[in-house]
C-alpha cells in the first residue's frame, strides 16, 4: 500500500520540493568558501597552503557528517536529522561570518561540513521514499540537482556582497537563509512513511494515519506486523552476504566519482586562467560547469526512468571521460566555456545517479546509513583529488595531462557501476 506509481499527491510534491530547497542550502554552504578565497586571502594575508587547510577541513566534515549524523536517521527519523542538519550549518555558516582568525575559520568550515554532509544524504533518503517507484530515480535525481543550483545561485550573487559588504557578510547571510527554511521543514515537511512503518516509533499510528489522509488514502486501523530484517543500522549490516560486492563497488563507484569532480570544482577557474581566458571568464567557467550540471542531473534522473538507472549513468561517465581527454584539443575561449559546461552536465549527471543507485539498493532500515556511508567513503576522493591535482599542476604537468588522469577514474566508475546489483523494488498494495 501507500506509495506506488499512482498520480502524485500534494504531500509528495511538497517533500521533494523542500528537500530541494534543503539542497540549495547545501550547494550555497558549500561553495562559500570557494568564492570568498580571494578576498580572505588578501585581507588576511593567508597563505594557499593554510586556504588549503580550510578546503580540507571542510570536506572533512562533509565526510565525517555523512557517516556518522546521517545514519541517524534510520534511528529517529529523516525530518529530524534534516532539520538539525539545517540548523547545525546555518549556525555554523553565521558564526562563520564573524571569524577572526585561519584557526576559527578551519573548525567552523569543519562544523559546516558536518551539517552538509549530513543533509545530502538525509533528503536524498527522503526523496526515494515518497517518490513514485517508477519515477524514483528522476525524482532522487531532481531533489540532488538542488545542490548545483544553490552553487550557481550564490555564485551570482557572491561577487556583489562581497564587494559591496566583505566575505564575511557572505557567510552571514547564507547562514541566514538557511535557517530561515528551517520553519518551512518544520511545519510542511513529513516524516517518511517507509520509516514510520518499518520502525514503528511513539505515535506512530496517529502519525501515518494524517499523512495518509492528506493524501486522500484509506487510514489503517492497526499498525502492520512489525518485520525486523536487520536488528541494528550499523555499518557492518551494508556488507552482509546479499550486499558485500554492491557495496564495495558502490563506495569505489563514489569515491573515484568524487575526486574526479572536485578536481574539477577546485581547479576549474584556474584552469581556465591558465588556458588564456580573462578573470572574468574564468569565473564564468566554474558557472557554467554548475549549469551545466543541473541541467544534466534532472535530464539524467529523465532518461533513467525510462532506460534503466545504472546503464544511464554509465553512458554519462563515459561520454564524460571523452570529453575530459578531449580538452587538451580545444583552444576557442567559447569552446572551452561550452566544454566546461558539458563535462559539468556529464559528470554531475552521471555522479548523482548513484545517490539513487544507494537509495535503491538499501531497504529502509538501513537507508540512511547506506547513502551515508557510501557519501562518507566517497569524499575522501574528494579529499585526495584536489589534492593531487594540485600536485600535478605544480609540477607542470600539462593542463590537457591532467584531464586525461582524471578521465581514468570516471571510466573505470562508469563501467564498476553496472556491477552493482539491485533488486526490483515492489510497490506497497492498496
Amino acid at each position: 500500500m501507500i506509495i506506488g506509481d499512482e498520480k502524485m499527491s500534494r504531500v509528495q510534491h511538497i517533500a521533494i520540493a523542500i528537500c530541494f530547497l534543503m539542497n540549495m542550502c547545501d550547494g550555497m554552504n558549500v561553495m562559500t568558501i570557494s568564492y570568498t578565497t580571494n578576498a580572505i586571502s588578501k585581507e588576511w594575508m593567508v597563505a594557499p597552503s593554510n586556504l588549503g587547510l580550510v578546503f580540507s577541513a571542510g570536506l572533512l566534515g562533509m565526510a565525517l557528517g555523512a557517516m556518522f549524523l546521517a545514519p541517524k536517521a534510520d534511528l529517529i527519523g529523516r525530518k529530524s536529522v534534516i532539520l538539525i542538519s539545517a540548523l547545525w550549518m546555518g549556525i555554523a555558516s553565521v558564526f562563520t561570518g564573524f571569524a577572526q582568525s585561519i584557526t576559527t575559520l578551519v573548525l567552523l568550515r569543519f562544523f559546516t561540513g558536518l551539517g552538509i554532509g549530513s543533509m545530502l544524504a538525509c533528503t536524498s533518503t527522503l526523496a526515494a521514499e515518497y517518490a513514485p517507484q517508477r519515477t524514483k530515480s528522476f525524482w532522487v535525481s531532481f531533489v540532488m540537482a538542488g545542490y548545483p543550483a544553490g552553487a550557481v545561485l550564490s555564485g551570482l550573487t557572491a561577487n556583489y556582497i562581497i564587494t559591496q559588504y566583505g566575505w564575511k557578510a557572505f557567510f552571514f547571510s547564507t547562514g541566514v537563509i538557511t535557517l530561515l527554511t528551517t520553519p518551512f521543514t518544520f511545519l510542511f515537511l513529513n516524516e517518511s512513511l517507509d520509516f514510520l512503518l518499518k520502525k514503528q516509533p511513539v505515535n506512530a499510528l496517529v502519525k501515518i494515519n494524517r499523512i495518509l489522509k492528506s493524501m486522500n488514502k484509506k487510514v489503517l486501523s492497526v499498525l502492520p506486523t512489525k518485520e525486523i530484517k536487520y536488528s541494528q543500522s550499523s555499518v557492518i549490516v551494508l556488507f552482509n552476504h546479499e550486499k558485500i560486492k554492491s557495496t564495495i563497488v558502490l563506495w569505489l563507484s563514489f569515491f573515484l566519482s568524487f575526486a574526479a569532480l572536485y578536481f574539477l570544482t577546485s581547479w576549474i577557474p584556474k584552469i581556465a586562467a591558465i588556458s588564456g581566458m580573462s578573470a572574468s571568464l574564468a569565473i564564468y567557467a566554474g558557472i557554467l560547469f554548475n549549469m551545466g550540471a543541473l541541467f544534466g542531473i534532472i535530464f539524467q534522473g529523465y532518461l533513467s526512468a525510462k532506460f534503466g538507472l545504472k546503464n544511464i549513468i554509465c553512458y554519462f561517465l563515459l561520454v564524460t571521460a571523452v570529453l575530459m581527454i578531449l580538452f587538451g584539443f580545444v583552444k576557442d575561449p567559447f569552446f572551452l566555456l561550452l566544454l566546461f559546461c558539458l563535462i559539468g552536465f556529464g559528470i554531475q549527471g552521471g555522479f548523482i545517479g548513484l545517490y539513487a543507485v544507494a537509495a535503491k539498493l538499501y531497504e529502509t532500515e538501513i537507508r540512511s546509513t547506506g547513502i551515508g556511508w557510501a557519501i562518507g567513503f566517497g569524499r575522501l576522493g574528494a579529499i585526495i583529488g584536489p589534492f593531487l591535482g594540485g600536485i600535478l599542476i605544480s609540477q607542470g604537468i600539462s593542463i590537457s595531462l591532467n584531464f586525461t588522469f582524471f578521465a581514468i577514474p570516471v571510466f573505470i566508475a562508469a563501467v564498476a557501476t553496472l556491477f552493482i546489483q539491485l533488486k526490483k523494488e515492489v510497490a506497497y498494495e492498496k
